[in-house]
């Protein structure tokens, strides 16, 4: 039996379309939501680790607390916050495959810093399950999409459920070094407790602090209000690898806060607000 692993519901979606094509490939998918290319990692895999991040999560998803003056009182995030019980999301994982040794994992991974960093976190910690655990990943290789034209996807959701066919002859085992190396590799970055983490290409990450895009979105806000959604996408498009529009928000709203924007409407969600530069500066 297969255990399929994604990261995030929309890939979860077309994977199991596929399922109806080709009954082989059939199986259970358990899903990891959490975007792992970003926030806290540090000490992830003890109670404190994973409660640090839940409280980061939940400062990411609130509203500005205090808004600027001119601006209008903001509101909570619609996004929904993270459980505050602690729960070890694989511990449940690796009890299955101990208990159904017939299990195979199967980890799909797109080209992008989350499920990259997803796949160091699973693997870390499946080392004893060695010989039934296999990555498939979509490192630079062409699809076929609606138009039937060659494209190279970045994310599992944009393959169509017949291009899984093609794909899961990708799939391979996880050998013994890249347990160990790789494993190395989640430490590393567990250690670098960078605020952003970028794909370079092949499963190479990048930290940067949480900043990083911060010159980009000023750059992007003019001497007029603008739409914040309009300056998330102007940002998030000078970059080969996909950039989280959810992260981008919070960022943006911390540059409220600190008084390097101006804002105009709710700070909710990148549809609700408007921001620009300051007069004082835009004059400098």
């Amino acid at each position: 039996m297969i255990l399929h692993i994604v990261f995030g519901q929309s890939s979860a979606a077309q994977l199991k379309a596929a399922f109806e094509l080709d009954p082989n490939l059939e199986g259970d998918v358990l899903v990891f939501e959490d975007d792992l290319s970003v926030g806290p990692l540090f000490i992830l895999d003890t109670p404190d680790g994973r409660r640090a991040r839940r409280e980061w999560w939940t400062a990411m998803s609130a509203a500005v607390t205090a808004a600027p003056a001119g601006t209008e009182a903001p509101q909570e995030e619609t996004e929904p916050a993270p459980p505050e019980e602690d729960v070890d999301p694989v511990r449940s994982l690796k009890a299955r495959l101990r208990e159904e040794e017939e299990v195979t994992v199967w980890i799909w991974a797109g080209q992008n810093a989350a499920d990259v960093c997803g796949y160091y976190w699973l693997v870390s910690q499946l080392d004893r399950f060695s010989g039934r655990i296999h990555l498939i990943y979509l490192n630079n290789l062409p699809f076929l999409n609606e138009k039937n034209a060659v494209f190279y996807p970045t994310h599992l959701h944009q393959i169509l459920p017949k291009e899984f066919l093609k794909a899961k002859k990708l799939a391979r085992e996880v050998s013994l070094a890249e347990f160990e190396l790789d494993g190395d590799e989640w430490r590393r970055l567990m250690n670098e407790n960078a605020g952003v983490r970028l794909l370079e290409g092949g499963k190479k990450i990048r930290g940067e602090a949480a900043s990083f895009y911060d010159k980009d979105l000023l750059q992007q806000a003019g001497a007029e209000f603008v739409k914040a959604w309009k300056v998330i996408s102007q940002t998030a498009a000078k970059y080969k690898y996909p950039v989280q529009d959810h992260f981008l928000n919070w960022r943006l709203k911390e540059l409220v806060k600190d008084g390097q924007l101006e804002s105009r409407g709710e700070l909710k969600t990148a549809r609700d607000y408007e921001v620009k530069i300051p007069a004082a500066a835009a004059n400098a």
